[in-house]
């Protein structure tokens, strides 16, 4: 299977440049080796902006036109709608009935179309929308388009922190983790990038044991609060993160919670569970890390008001 190179990476950079927040590499004060990069600060609230937009970039004019599809749980979903909504094309979000209303309320707000269905019919919904108006089908996270885009976060802490040791990055699909791992291996093999993922979902953990795609029902990654983090690997992320990524750790609900209290606390940022499982891992599992000066992915910041009224005592 073919894997995206920097090239890719630096390619999907151009594309971005001007429409995606460069955001800043942020110390924070309960550790001197520790800085995060909040991806929460994006027009759309996460660092899906960066794949999406790369994406729809690279349509053909034409194809582009017939507008653009989609399924997520909210971030994905709502970064998708911005970049359709810039290019003036309609968009189709394909909503998991469950999702957190502040993001469907978003993506609404964005002037796309959503549709709810059970969790376990987001993809045959969204291939069944693609089919019937045309409209291109632009995936999470299955797309070396999407993967680049992502990896731009890569290129960019390398470029504050040239001599970074660790990159902790959140797993669910695995694009992400993918993307910077590309970029972060190619211009500096020597830092270690470990992804991290609940433990109530930790089917990219089993995946990379097995050496193929272990796929976890709904059932089973809906018990964790990190909604961002459910959805199981591809064949095209599982070939990259075996290919690039140095190790998995995972990480509990209250650990989850823990980091999240911290980073709204101490380090003054909106974050949503899925967000804060990267220092979650720095905070409870240094052991399983490797040392040295470490940069955690803030992935993004949509979480529920109630959520986050919860944390701020």
């Amino acid at each position: 299977m073919e894997l995206i190179s920097i090239e890719d990476v630096r390619a999907a950079a151009d594309d971005i440049a001007g429409t995606v927040v460069r955001t800043p590499l942020l110390p924070v004060p309960w550790d001197d080796e520790l800085w995060v990069k909040p991806e929460s600060l994006q027009p759309v609230g996460s660092f899906k902006l960066r794949g999406a937009t790369h994406a729809v970039a690279r349509l053909d004019p034409a194809v582009r036109s017939r507008g653009v599809v989609t399924h997520s749980s909210g971030n994905h979903g709502q970064a998708l709608a911005h970049a359709a909504r810039a290019a003036g094309v309609p968009c189709t979000v394909v909503v998991p009935e469950g999702a957190p209303q502040v993001k469907v309320d978003r993506i609404r707000a964005l002037g796309a179309e959503v549709r709810f269905v059970p969790p376990a019919r987001r993809l045959p919904e969204a291939e069944r929308v693609a089919a019937e108006t045309g409209a291109t089908l632009v995936p999470p996270f299955d797309d070396p388009r999407i993967i680049a885009g992502q990896g731009t976060i890569g290129l960019e802490v390398l470029a504050d922190l040239p001599d970074v040791d660790v990159v902790l990055v959140p797993v669910g699909g695995g694009g992400l983790s993918s993307g910077i791992a590309t970029a972060v291996k190619a211009l500096r093999p020597s830092a270690a990038v470990i992804g991290v993922e609940p433990l109530l979902a930790a089917d990219a953990r089993d995946s990379l044991a097995t050496g193929a795609v272990v796929v976890w029902d709904v059932e089973r990654t809906y018990r964790t609060s990190a909604d961002g983090l459910r959805t199981n690997l591809s064949e095209l992320t599982l070939a990259h993160l075996r290919e690039r990524l140095d190790g998995i750790v995972t990480v509990t609900e209250e650990e989850i919670t823990a980091a999240m209290g911290r980073l709204v606390r101490e380090a003054r940022l909106v974050v949503e569970p899925s967000a804060a499982v990267a220092v979650a891992a720095r905070l409870f599992h240094r052991d399983e890390l490797p040392s040295g000066r470490t940069v955690a992915v803030v992935t993004g910041g949509n979480v529920d008001p109630a959520v986050l009224a919860s944390l701020a005592g």
